[in-house]
C-alpha cells in the first residue's frame, strides 16, 4: 500500500503543477462548490451537529479528550511517513517517539504523554508533501461530506487513504473501519462546536479562505505570504487557534 501512496505522489508531481491557478481563478467551480457546500451544511444541520451535540452531552470531558488523543496518536503513523517523504529526519524521529510513547505509556494513545515531555504534535499529510515538492494547489474543491479541499489535497487524501497506514487500518472488517471513521468524525465535530461563534460573514467564503490560508501555512511550515487581505487575518488567527486547541 505504501507503493500506492508513493505512486500517486509521483504521478501528482508530474500532473498537478500544470493546474496552478491565479488568485482570480482559484475557485473556478464556485457554482458547483456552493451547491455541494449547501448539501454539506444541510447534512451538518440535521445529522452531524445533532449527533455531535448528543455525543458531547453524554461523554465526560476526560473521555472526550482521550478519544481525541487516541485518534491523534493513530494519525501519527501517516505523519511520520510524510515526514520521511519531506526529508525531515529530526521531525520523523520526534513523531516516531510520540507514537511509541503514547501507544505504550499513554495506553494506546488515550493519554498524550509525549506532549508533556516536549514531543510536540506535528501535522503532515500527502497533500502537504506534494506542496513541499512544489506541486501547485490547483482549483479549490468542496467535497461532499468531506468538505473543503483542492486538486492537490484531493490526490493527497486518496493517497493517504490507500496507503494502508490510516487510522482505520487498525481494524480488519469494513464495518469496524466504518465505525472508527464515524466515531472519529463525531468526535471532531463535537470539538468544533465551541468555535462556531468565530465564523463571520458569508460561511462559504469564510471556510474557503480559512482552508486556503491554513493549508498554505502548513505546507510552508508557518512561513506564509498574506494573500487574503488584512480584514481576514484577525478572524483566521483566532479561529485557527481555537481549532488547534479543540483538536489537539
Amino acid at each position: 500500500m505504501v507503493k500506492v501512496q508513493y505512486g500517486l505522489f509521483l504521478i501528482s508531481l508530474l500532473i498537478l503543477p500544470k493546474l496552478g491557478m491565479s488568485d482570480e481563478s482559484v475557485d473556478p467551480w464556485q457554482g458547483f462548490n456552493r451547491s455541494v457546500f449547501e448539501f454539506n451544511e444541510t447534512l451538518d444541520m440535521y445529522v452531524a451537529k445533532p449527533v455531535a451535540q448528543g455525543y458531547q452531552a453524554v461523554t465526560p470531558q476526560f473521555v472526550d479528550t482521550g478519544v481525541s488523543n487516541f485518534f491523534s496518536n493513530l494519525e501519527d503513523v501517516l505523519i511520520v511517513l510524510n515526514d520521511v517523504f519531506q526529508l525531515k529526519p529530526v521531525q520523523a524521529l520526534s513523531d516516531t517517539g510520540r507514537f511509541l510513547i503514547n501507544s505504550t505509556i499513554g495506553l494506546f494513545g488515550f493519554f498524550d504523554v509525549a506532549s508533556h515531555i516536549g514531543l510536540m504534535k506535528h501535522d503532515e499529510d500527502l497533500g502537504q508533501t506534494l506542496g513541499y515538492w512544489g506541486v501547485g494547489a490547483g482549483p479549490y474543491i468542496m467535497l461532499p461530506v468531506l468538505g473543503p479541499s483542492n486538486v492537490r489535497d484531493t490526490f493527497g487524501l486518496a493517497g493517504d487513504s490507500l496507503s494502508g497506514f490510516g487510522y482505520t487500518e487498525v481494524t480488519d472488517t469494513l464495518a469496524q473501519q466504518s465505525g472508527l471513521w464515524l466515531l472519529r468524525n463525531i468526535d471532531v465535530r463535537a470539538d468544533l462546536i465551541a468555535s462556531e461563534g468565530l465564523i463571520t460573514g458569508d460561511r462559504y467564503t469564510f471556510f474557503r479562505s480559512f482552508y486556503m490560508q491554513r493549508r498554505d501555512y502548513l505546507v510552508r511550515d508557518g512561513v506564509v505570504e498574506d494573500e487574503f487581505g488584512d480584514d481576514f487575518d484577525e478572524d483566521f488567527e483566532q479561529y485557527d487557534e481555537e481549532v488547534d486547541e479543540d483538536l489537539y
